[in-house]
Order: structure tokens, then sequence, then C-alpha cells
């Protein structure tokens, strides 16, 4: 009886230890449960976020090499020492892998290192708001150089990228605009070339404007107006030569002597540029009729009796 009574002691003290050491297990991991959850939150994602600009360009690495070969053999073969495959592994550096909002121009110093080359003096052409109309100009004339004329810009132009922390390390599907996000890899990547290529100008200079703006030619906004003319170096640029061109048959709203080409002469004069602006530079303008040829503003001026 006694041994019975025994036993039935050790099975309670038994069943007892059991249940304090399950209790005690189970505390144990809501206590773990609970810390992950609190403190160990997954990060969001850029790429689950729906950006308003167009995502990486399909193929980039191939886009961006075959303009890189084009432009180094086949139009400026004195460049041919560049290595386009340490200026793509750069340029993908810069942004694989990063949230596209983090992008800083320390991300893009090598690119502009092994990219970058001399531009001949009086060949810089800034432009602004004239996209088309500056690049059908250059085409036509190879005296002049935009910073899409160069080689950072050729490979650049016109192609979009950006990175997500997650794999694949490349967001396909959007990309964020300046309106969202000023450090995201576009406008970085563009502040430092644009900054590059106006320091690189010499001896004379040349501004395309569209005086067809209603809101002003010159913008201080833009690229233009807030990094290349403040990189210009009174030093080695001896002048800049304004022109600004009207759409054909388009409203003229500004002329070289409206308010904003003054604001403009204004900050060009500060740094101790010479300054002259044409409205409607004869050469580029030709190039506007060649589309309008019938437009009275593409007549031939009558001859003098």
């Amino acid at each position: 009886m006694p041994f019975q009574q025994s036993s039935a002691r050790t099975r309670q003290r038994t069943v007892l230890l059991v249940g304090m050491v399950v209790l005690l297990v189970a505390l144990v991991l809501a206590v773990v449960l609970a810390s992950v959850l609190t403190h160990a939150k997954p990060e969001v994602s850029p790429k689950m976020m729906k950006w308003k600009d167009r995502g990486t360009t399909k193929n980039l690495q191939e886009v961006i090499l075959g303009r890189c070969y084009s432009y180094i053999t086949a139009q400026y073969p004195e460049l041919g020492d560049k290595d386009c495959l340490k200026i793509w592994e750069s340029l993908k550096h810069a942004f694989i892998y990063k949230n596209p909002c983090n992008i800083t121009s320390e991300d893009y110093q090598p690119l502009m290192e092994l990219a970058s080359h001399p531009i001949p003096c009086n060949k810089s052409l800034f432009w602004s708001k004239t996209n088309d109309l500056v690049h059908r100009y250059t085409k036509s004339n190879q005296n002049f150089l935009t910073l899409e004329d160069t080689l950072l810009g050729y490979m650049a132009d016109r192609v979009s990228w950006c990175g997500d922390p997650s794999a694949p390390g490349i967001n396909y599907e959007s990309c964020p605009k300046r309106s969202e996000c000023e450090s995201n890899p576009s406008s970085v990547f563009w502040k430092m070339a644009s900054k590059m290529f106006a320091e690189a100008a010499c001896g004379v200079v040349q501004v395309m404007l569209n005086g067809s703006i209603e809101a002003g030619a010159f913008r201080s906004s833009s690229i233009f107006g807030s990094v290349e003319i403040f990189n210009l170096n009174p030093d080695k640029v001896s002048a800049v030569h304004i022109w600004l061109m009207h759409d054909i048959g388009g409203p003229q709203s500004e002329s070289c002597s409206g308010h904003s080409i003054q604001r403009l002469k204004n900050i060009l004069e500060e740094r101790n540029f010479t300054i002259t602006c044409e409205d409607n530079y004869r050469p580029v303008q030709l190039l506007q009729c060649v589309h309008n040829p019938d437009h009275t503003d593409c007549r031939p001026c009558p001859s003098s009796a």
C-alpha cells in the first residue's frame, strides 16, 4: 500500500514537472514571436510601390554596351581606349540592389571618371526645352556637341534604370520621378553629367532656348538654369551666345529683350561672361523650315531694290 501511494505521488510530480516545462517553453516561444513581430518587421521593398515613371529599359546591358561600342568605334575612334565593359559594370553598380530614392553622387563617380573625355573648345551647345530641334541640328552640323552627343549622354539618352533592394536588384516595372524623390538614379546621373559637361566647356559656348514657351525661355529650375550655368568656368569660356528659337507658326512669347532672357543675362554678367542673343538663329531656323517650307516664316527675305 505505501509503495502504491509513493508511485502515485511520483507520477503526479512528473506530470506537474512536464506541465511546467511545456508552459515555460510556450512562454519563451510567445516572447520570441512577439519580439520578431515587433522589432523585425520586414522592410517593404520599393518595388512594391508603383512609381510614376517608366521602369528600367529592357535589355539595358545590351543597349548600353551597344551604344558604347558604336560611339568609340564608329563615331569617335580616338576614344577607342575606353573600356565599355567596365563602363557598364560601373553603371550597374551605381544602382543595382539599391533603394531608388537613396542614390548619391558617389555612386556615379566611378562611371563619370571612366566615360569622361575632352570637349573641343567652341563646340559646347547647351539647351532647354528644345530637345528635338537641338539634336536635329547637331546631327546635321558636326561643329557642335550637346551633352547627349558625348559618350555619357549618348549611352543614357532616352534610357531608364533604377534598382530595388530585393532580387533581381533591378526594377523593370516603374522608377521614381523627380517629384517623388529627388535622389533617384536618373536625376542624380543627369545632374552629375551636366555639371561635368559644363566644367569641360571652353571658348565660345552656345545655348538654344525656346522662345515660344509662355512661362519664359529661361527657367531657373531647369538643368541649364540650376546646374550648367553655374559650372561654366569664366577663365575657360570667353563668351555665351544665346539662340532664342520660336516654333514655326507658333507663338513668339519672348524675344531677346524678354524678362527671363534678361534674368539669364544678369546671371551671366555677374559671372563675367560676354553675352550675345539672337532671335531665330538662321541656320537652325532653316532646319525648322525643312518641315515647313511653305510657311511665311520660311520664305527668303525679299531682295532690296
